[in-house]
This record gives structure tokens, sequence and C-alpha cells, in this order.
């Protein structure tokens, strides 16, 4: 079973590392508990949706950025192979002409 909390928390430690900033550095600058932050890397405590955008700009990372990099680590644990990056032509027609009903 995939835990959604685990890979976000991998992805945000992964990005924190990258970043070359301390578990300490990040908290502090997202006003978040040292402690609790761990917990969330760990995988340990789900973070709320403030969370992830507080801890996301500590970190200088668009909140977009991880959870992108969040579903491309499920989908890959799902066993999909590839993740497109973009919608078919045919669903995006149906969404601008759904959006130009209302």
């Amino acid at each position: 079973m995939v835990l959604v909390r685990q890979e976000i928390g991998d992805v945000l430690r992964d990005f924190r590392l990258q970043k070359g900033r301390t578990l300490r550095q990040v908290a502090s600058k997202a006003s978040v508990a040292l402690g609790y932050l761990s917990e969330v890397e760990r995988g340990q405590k789900e973070a709320s949706s403030e969370i992830l955008a507080s801890v996301a700009e500590a970190l200088d990372t668009p909140i977009s950025v991880i959870m992108h990099e969040v579903g491309d680590r499920i989908a890959v644990l799902e066993g999909l192979s590839a993740v497109p990056d973009s919608l078919p032509d045919e669903l995006v027609a149906e969404f601008d002409a759904d959006m130009m009903v209302r």
C-alpha cells in the first residue's frame, strides 16, 4: 500500500538536502516545530496544506513542484511506467468547451 504521507516526507527531505539546509533551518523559516517537521519527513505525521505551503516556501520551491514529484514517485510505486506531463488534446478540448458554456 502506498502511503502518501511517506512520499511527501521523502520528497520534502530530498528537496531540503538538495538545498543544503538543515531540518532546524527549514523548521525555523517555516515556523514549524522541529520535532513535527522531523515526523513529517519520516512519514509519521500528515502535514496540512498550510504546513506544506510553509515548508515549500522555506525551501524556496513551489508547492506544485513538490507535489508533482510526489505524484511521480507514487506513479512509479503503482507500477506506471510513464507519467504524462501533459493532457491529451481531446481532454483539453472538452475542458475548453465546457468552460465556454459556463
